[in-house]
């Protein structure tokens, strides 16, 4: 049977992976797909650079739209990653040639997504993303097809690796962000600039995805509240620890009769909960649809290996004509909820208060929660200590954002308050 030929642009670490995987696993890649997967072109900047793979025989682009045109390339796979440029362009000249799409590039389809799933339904053609979330997890595949028969009410998600090593180096080690930071740059583990991933963008970015996907809607990055992990500090991971949770950076949406839920920040969950388990550079999503329940999977997020299984796996797909709409469902049959502001949300807060150690104290900041209809379910006060400013921490009843934003405001402003509060959202098991 002829060949799949495939186009690659961009040749890091997971385009050279990507090539090394097909290679390596010739034989069973072509029986689980009914024809070889074959690379035939590929596109980068550097021609002189050893990527440890064999690229004999192989055509050579500078430009990478130049794949899209390209007649030895049946489908075009995109690794070159960022929501604009070059990247836009392969993908979109790609799906105007009427050639299916494979990409890793969560922040293309969080930004384009719509408008891409668009062109990829007018084209008749395959717009594959397996990649773009959670690295070797199929979570892309679960939502599409083995929850198809749900309705899916929750998506929760580990969805970077980077803080949650970060995170969890923290806890096991006592030690502040900045320098358990340092520690993950000097691994590999985050890069120069580790804005991306620890301000939580990309956890967002893959949050819109799972989003559209399980709610069957239109892509809407715009609509996710961003919270990342700068503010989160040794002490409040003790206490953490101390009250029965652990503080992970969690990807969040529901689906409720009002609309659909988006959001991205740091939160308590409760030990026994799956989520709260999942340390290192691992990813988890847990998934839950009225037919099937809960669903967990768990696995490596990043590198090599998993993100060329994902890719590997969406070729496969497309060489065997497995055609599924991107998001779910055409484009004129997704639905139109809206999305809740963070504003609506309701839940219980973690707040800790460095504050001075001196009477009354204590007594004005319950009468600040009282007055914005916040109840208390805990405290926790330790011991004096020489410098006279000691940490007191509260964990609230369920309340609204506002009360708590409200409530939060005037603390801020006590004399005796010496620092902003910090606080925490706190998720249910």
């Amino acid at each position: 049977m002829k060949a799949l030929r495939a186009g690659i642009a961009g040749l890091g670490t997971v385009g050279a992976g990507t090539v090394k995987l097909l290679a390596d696993n010739a034989a069973a890649i072509a029986a689980r797909a009914g024809r070889p997967i074959v690379v035939t072109a590929v596109a980068a900047r550097d021609r002189t650079r050893d990527r440890g793979i064999d690229l004999a025989g192989i055509a050579w682009h500078e430009d990478a739209a130049a794949l899209a045109a390209d007649p030895r390339v049946d489908v075009v796979v995109e690794l070159i990653g960022g929501a604009e440029g070059t990247a836009k362009a392969l993908v979109e000249a790609a799906l105007a040639a009427g050639k299916p799409v494979v990409t890793a590039n969560k922040a293309l389809l969080a930004i384009h997504g719509t408008a891409l799933g668009e062109a990829a339904a007018a084209a008749g053609v395959a717009l594959a993303y397996e990649a773009a979330v959670a690295g070797g997890i199929p979570v892309i595949k679960t939502l599409r097809e083995g929850l198809a028969a749900n309705r899916v009410t929750r998506v929760a998600g580990i969805l970077n690796g980077t803080c949650n090593y970060i995170l969890t180096t923290m806890r096991e080690t006592g030690r502040d962000f900045p320098e358990i930071l340092a520690e993950a740059q000097a691994l590999g583990y985050a890069e120069a600039d580790p804005a991306f991933d620890i301000d939580g963008i990309d956890a967002a970015h893959k949050l819109a995805i799972l989003a559209a996907l399980a709610f069957g809607q239109k892509v809407d990055f715009g609509a996710v509240h961003i919270e990342g992990i700068r503010r989160i500090s040794a002490l409040d991971i003790s206490f953490a620890e101390e009250l029965g949770y652990r503080i992970k950076l969690l990807g969040l949406s529901r689906r409720t009769e009002a609309g659909v839920e988006m959001r991205v920040h740091p939160a308590m969950v409760p030990k026994q909960n799956l989520l709260a388990g999942v340390d290192g550079v691992y990813n988890a999503v847990l998934l839950e649809g009225d037919a099937a329940g809960k669903i967990f999977l768990q696995g490596r997020g990043a590198g090599a290996g998993p993100t060329a299984s994902a890719v590997v796996a969406d070729l496969i797909d497309i060489a065997r004509g497995n055609t599924i709409p991107v998001w779910g469902a055409a484009p004129g049959a997704l639905d139109a909820a809206p999305a809740l502001p963070i504003a609506r949300h309701f839940g219980a807060y973690f707040m800790r208060l460095m504050v001075l150690d001196r009477p009354g104290v204590l007594a004005d900041v319950t009468g600040i929660l009282r007055d914005h209809g916040i109840s208390l379910e805990s405290m926790l006060q330790h011991g004096r200590n020489q410098s006279a400013s000691v940490p007191i921490v509260l964990v609230t009843h369920e309340t609204t954002e506002a009360a708590i934003t409200g409530a939060v405001a005037r603390i801020s402003a006590l004399p005796a308050v010496l620092e902003p509060p910090a606080l925490i959202r706190i998720e249910p098991n």
